[in-house]
């Protein structure tokens, strides 16, 4: 079972990626609306509370060949994903985000991109026999707020803190793979 404070870590490392693009989003014409505000954050949130859920189900179909080393699964999986946001905070996105990004394919696309993360952590919930509907739907009302707040940011102060969001995001999501490891190994 999760806690409290490492449920709204593992949501706020998983909502940088969308605040990230958010943020980029904002500085553009085409997302200066409220209906393009609505949309961009509501699909980003929506896909972060959906994608969890559909790892979860893979992951419980075959956690039982996986429960020896469960742990050092998640750990695998969060650190990779922390460490791959880090690297990526240092990409232009701006080669990302071409048309506009609050419509269409490209809305799809950016949501399916900014959640791929959760699919894994979802997967990794199930390693842990953790059920999946509370931490979903924090991670997508967290992820649907953060990235309105992103497009504002955006909007008013530039690409500059896209990066450290990345950045931040990626060693959240890292200490709490740490973080499992340890009490597996305490626990044991």
């Amino acid at each position: 079972m999760m806690n409290l404070l490492e449920l709204i870590l593992l949501s706020l490392g998983l909502a940088f990626d969308a605040f990230a693009v958010s943020i980029v989003s904002g500085t553009r014409p085409d997302v200066d609306n409220p209906k393009a505000r609505f949309r961009l954050s509501f699909h980003f949130g929506l896909f972060q509370l959906i994608m969890p859920i559909i790892g979860w189900f893979v992951g419980i179909q075959i956690a039982f060949w996986f429960a020896s080393i469960d742990h050092w699964i998640a750990f695998v999986i969060l650190a990779y994903i922390g460490y791959r946001m880090i690297n990526e905070s240092n990409e232009n996105e701006d080669d990302d985000i071409r048309n506009n990004p609050s419509k269409g394919k490209n809305l799809i696309l950016l949501s399916v991109a900014t959640s791929i993360d959760a699919l894994a952590v979802g997967f990794s919930l199930a390693m842990l026999k953790i059920d999946v509907l509370l931490p979903a739907l924090c991670i997508g009302v967290i992820t649907g707020l953060l990235s309105l707040i992103g497009i504002y940011i955006g909007k008013y102060f530039g690409k500059k803190f896209s990066k450290y969001a990345k950045i931040t995001g990626g060693f959240i999501l890292i200490i709490i793979g740490i973080k499992i490891v340890v009490e597996h190994i305490l626990i044991s």
